[in-house]
């Protein structure tokens, strides 16, 4: 059985034929979907779904492109509802400098709310970095994220840089980028992660792994991240499986 600890199936390109993605994801042994919802539409659908559907776990934060339309009343319904619904982590929150819908100053400061907000519920967080590597590692520093721990989502950087995340105490989580041909970094990275501190992910519906690159994305595709962690580091499909569905239901708080 599978987890795949991110993905997007509250948005529009999974409007037509959600439950059909849910059931083959099923029928492909992946067991467990965390659903992130960035902002109030896919906040919403995200409960929604893990109201419908028991293999549903919602996380729910503010994605750094809606910086510039945090709140307090935003931060007051997020707290609300992670104190109220069964919510299994908070993002996906962090930095995005390729797209900068708002100056750095803005997301670094919505950043570092939520993860104040998180340590004050006790909750792990979810880790969005794009083009900003160097300013997300030290707010995390600087906030201790240790005291909670999270995930670096999709992550694709180097060992060097996955060695430093993890001395901050955070999972790894690895997308349908580990199996681009020319994502060595990531390839590296993923041979020497410890095997207690990797995870898998989708980020459905985007990044859909080899040979689906270019296509819609989707849960049941998560299988082929963890055939290229088996692949990478001589484990077979089911040792993966079994160290990352312990990995993500442990940080969860799912046992």
């Amino acid at each position: 059985m599978l987890f795949d600890t991110h993905a997007h199936l509250n948005v529009n390109q999974f409007a037509e034929d959600g439950a059909e993605v849910i059931k083959r994801a099923n029928e492909q042994g992946i067991s467990k979907i965390a659903v992130v919802g960035f902002d109030h539409e896919t906040i919403e659908k995200a409960l929604a779904l893990a109201e419908k559907y028991s293999c549903i776990y919602p996380i729910i934060g503010w994605h750094p492109t809606e910086a510039g339309r945090y709140s307090d009343q935003v931060e007051e319904k997020l707290i609300q509802l992670i104190q109220s619904k069964h919510i299994v982590a908070m993002g996906e929150m962090g930095l995005d400098y390729h797209w900068m819908e708002d100056p750095k100053e803005v997301q670094i400061d919505v950043f570092r709310r939520q993860i104040r907000v998180a340590k004050q519920l006790d909750i792990p967080i979810v880790i969005h970095n794009r083009d900003s590597t160097e300013d997300v590692y030290q707010v995390l520093k600087e906030e201790h994220v240790e005291d909670i721990g999270g995930i670096m989502h999709s992550f694709n950087l180097s060992p060097d840089w996955q060695e430093r995340f993890l001395d901050l105490g955070m999972h790894i989580s690895f997308s349908g980028v580990l199996t681009f041909k020319n994502a060595i970094d990531v390839k590296e990275s993923a041979k020497v992660v410890p095997l207690d501190k990797m995870l898998i992910e989708t980020d459905s519906p985007y990044l859909a792994p080899h040979p689906n690159r270019g296509k819609r994305n989707e849960p049941a595709y998560v299988k082929l991240v963890a055939e290229e962690i088996a692949r990478l580091r001589g484990m077979t499909v089911e040792e993966v499986a079994k160290v990352t569905m312990k990995n993500a239901n442990k940080l969860f708080r799912l046992i």
